[in-house]
Order: C-alpha cells, then structure tokens, then sequence
C-alpha cells in the first residue's frame, strides 16, 4: 500500500516565497538639485534650438522640459518632498530660458550675427523686454505645462 507522505511544515529557516520588498529609495537633495540644474540648463538650449529649427513652439517640447528635469531630480535626489517643488521652479525657468534663447537664436539669424553678440548687446533684460512684447497666452501655457510634468515626474520617480 501506498503512503501519504507530506512536506514537512514550513519553519523560520524556509525562505519566503516572494522577495522582501525593497527599502524606500534614499538620496541626496543636494546631489538632486544639481542634476536638476544641469537638466535644465541642457534641456533650455534644446527647447531653444528645437523652436528655432521648426521656427515655433510646441507643448511637447515644453512636456519633454518639464520631464527631464523631474527625472533628474527624481533619480539622483530620491524621495524627498522638496525636490517635486525644486523641479517646477526648475522646469519653468528652463521653458523660460528656452524661449530666451530662440528669441536670441531667431536675431541672430535675421540681423546675420553672431550669437554672442546678440547675447552680449541687448543683454538678457533685452531679451527679457522683448519677451515681454511678444509673449502670448500659449508662452505662459507652456511654462505651466513644463512645471506640472516637472512635479509628477519626480514625484514618480523619487517614490
């Protein structure tokens, strides 16, 4: 005749059957708002070059703003409830920054200048009146769109 044989009843030394989770992510703020401040150094000269290249804005590139720096400050600063806030601000200075930079680009290539010497002559409070002139409702739109993708980007990635 046949036995009915059981496993033995399980003890301290079984290993359980799913992975422990793994420990909340920490992080430097500081080492976070400085990826922050790269990212959106890097990703004003890009939002400015791209509205120069097609010769108008578009809210994807305001999104991909506000993206990179959250991510940045998400991935290097990890969870900490300063660094979303620390990314709008970011992200709306870059989308900022940004559209200085196609304003510059854009006399740079009407007045056939050098660059540096449209940044150099007016300055950034000439470039600044100017965006005051010829801001429009979708200026400040995309700077809004910038700093919320900012704030659940890295909200998202620092949990």
């Amino acid at each position: 005749m046949a036995q009915n044989v059981q496993p033995p009843a399980p003890d301290s030394a079984t290993p359980a059957p799913y992975p422990a989770p793994a420990p909340a992510r920490g992080g430097s703020i500081g080492l976070g708002i400085a990826a922050a401040v790269v990212a959106a150094l890097v990703a004003a000269g890009a939002y400015g070059a791209i509205m120069n290249a097609i010769d108008r804005q578009v809210g994807y590139a305001a999104v991909g703003v506000g993206l990179l720096v959250g991510l940045a400050a998400g991935k290097a600063g990890g969870r900490n409830p300063v660094l979303p806030v620390v990314s709008v601000v970011l992200s709306v200075a870059a989308v900022y920054l940004g559209q200085l930079f196609f304003i510059a680009l854009a006399l740079s290539d009407v007045a056939h200048i050098a660059l540096a010497d449209v940044l150099s002559d007016p300055g950034i409070g000439g470039l600044n009146d100017i965006w005051k002139e010829a801001s429009e409702v979708m200026d400040y739109l995309f700077l809004a769109i910038g700093g919320f993708v900012a704030f659940g980007a890295a909200r998202k990635v620092g949990d």
